[in-house]
């Protein structure tokens, strides 16, 4: 009896644990409730900057060597001496070298001595073979003799003046008026030129003009412009900003752990000469501005919904409006989007090229309706809009560039700029057009029913946090959604800003 009684309760138990599984599993998601994060879409700017690191230096710099090897006899500048060109700053001890050149002053006597015996020689010869009283050899060896000898001369004249140069050589001059940022010897240190010309001085030409060198990695290169405007600062004046512009984008790469970078030249205005060689600069490379525009969150663009979130007879509405019209476009609501990706990267394909030129999609369906007498089925209609889209794309990419290089100096080419003549001319990578970023993208509204319609909208410039919104269907002060967070399955909804590990909402699409 008690046995029977013990298999009851259990099985009682097993009952009531798979009532209580069988509920949780067909029945929990309909009670599931969800806690939204909002956001208004607001007018504001959004500046797009490049952010790099880099070191500030002299526009032109010279290191100072001797061509010349002996010690140190005089040295004339200091640190931070001012010079000018051709002033003597260095000389080296002359003795070996004054002696070198008497060494070659009587080599170059006795050359010239031999000279003169062996043309007194092939003069008598001469005028013994004409009168037949010597033979034709001893003629061409005194000929030979006189040819050796006035060669030898002409060597003893070179090295004579080379010894002369290399003792001019032991007096330094200034290659250019500047500043002496660097002194590397000392009075009375040996310096040795047999394989490299030794380091004396380094001398930066004009301090109130400086150039800070920043490294900008590929992913960022592409928006970078010559003549676009910089902003720096540096930690010996932290609370002080200093102005520049982009002048030069070096096309050596430069490869820092695996990662390909371009150096960046920023020219700088040091006229109360706060800026010193060698300080490291955190700089910001203004590419894109967009002044007084309707903006969103960035986290709004990239929100992606749970499925049992999403009105599905909305959306299913707006994809058969845009199945209706054709597929190949969107009106000013933006519901043609429907069925793309939320983002079309880079925003060059044909809508976002004509429809901020050439007015609404539908227009253009029509007027190629119209123009055909009305017959194009859909498949030729979608092949006439492919035509329209691509040559007002070629147009738009013709006017971009022009609009990009507004800021370019023209090419400094047959100047003189740095000490060097520039014959050849200059290369310049392709502008950044602001423009180049639109796309696409949707954001997420709450209806009446709580559930989330979409809203398909066009993207400008982003700085990150903020996007531009170029489209009409949004208005300063709507309440978008950010996220959604459901307080009955925390391990589905693990990320209340992207509703991380739901299903893919109805009407397809990837987000950004």
């Amino acid at each position: 009896m008690k046995m029977m009684k013990k298999k009851v309760i259990i099985s009682s138990a097993a009952v009531l644990v798979l009532a209580i599984a069988v509920y949780f599993i067909f029945l929990g998601s309909s009670t599931r409730k969800y806690d939204f994060r909002f956001d208004k879409v607001t007018k504001g700017d959004v500046n797009v900057v490049v952010t790099t690191t880099g070191t500030i230096n002299a526009v032109v710099s010279v290191d100072v060597g001797t061509q010349v090897s002996g010690i140190i006899s005089n040295l004339y500048a200091d640190f931070n001496s001012v010079v000018k060109e051709g002033q003597v700053i260095a000389r080296i001890d002359t003795t070996f070298l004054v002696q070198s050149v008497n060494d070659a002053e009587a080599a170059l006597d006795g050359a010239k001595a031999k000279a003169a015996d062996s043309k007194r020689t092939l003069v008598r010869e001469t005028a013994l073979l004409a009168k037949g009283l010597d033979s034709q050899a001893a003629y061409d060896a005194a000929l030979t003799a006189d040819e050796s000898n006035q060669a030898a001369l002409k060597q003893a004249i070179a090295s004579l003046d080379r010894a002369k140069i290399n003792l001019a050589y032991a007096t330094i001059m200034a290659p250019i008026s500047g500043v002496v940022i660097n002194r590397a010897v000392n009075v009375g240190q040996t310096v040795a030129a047999s394989f490299s010309s030794p380091l004396l001085y380094t001398i930066a030409n004009d301090l109130a003009k400086m150039q800070v060198w920043t490294t900008v990695d590929e992913t960022d290169i592409g928006m970078i412009s010559l003549g676009q405007s910089a902003a720096f600062t540096v930690d010996a004046y932290p609370d002080q900003k200093f102005n520049g512009v982009v002048s030069q984008i070096r096309l050596a790469p430069v490869t820092i752990q695996n990662v390909v970078n371009y150096t960046v030249v920023i020219d700088v205005d040091n006229h109360d000469l706060k800026l010193m060689p060698g300080m490291t600069a955190n700089v910001n490379i203004a590419v894109a501005n967009a002044h007084d525009v309707l903006k969103v969150s960035s986290l709004a663009l990239r929100f992606q919904p749970p499925g049992d979130l999403v009105d599905s007879a909305k959306l299913q509405a707006q994809r058969e409006g845009f199945l209706a019209r054709g597929g190949s476009g969107g009106d000013s609501s933006g519901a043609g989007f429907v069925g793309r990706s939320a983002t079309d990267s880079g925003g060059k394909g044909p809508s976002s090229v004509v429809a901020g030129s050439h007015g609404s999609f539908g227009a253009i369906r029509d007027s190629i309706q119209a123009a055909h007498g009305g017959k194009l089925n859909q498949q030729e209609l979608r092949a006439e809009m492919g035509k329209v889209f691509a040559k007002n794309r070629v147009s738009q990419q013709a006017v971009w560039p022009a609009q990009g290089n507004k800021n370019v100096s023209p090419s400094t080419s047959g100047t003189m700029k740095y000490g060097i003549v520039n014959l050849y001319p200059q290369f310049q990578k392709s502008p950044y057009v602001a423009q180049h970023q639109s796309g696409r993208a949707r954001v997420w509204i709450l209806n009446a029913q709580r559930k989330l319609e979409a809203v398909f909208v066009r993207t400008g410039v982003t700085d990150g946090r903020y996007t531009e919104i170029t489209s009409n269907n949004l208005k300063p002060g709507d309440q978008i959604v950010l996220g959604a967070t459901s307080n009955s399955d925390v391990a589905q909804t693990s990320s209340p800003l992207t509703g991380g590990g739901q299903q893919r909402p109805p009407g397809g699409g990837g987000f950004r």
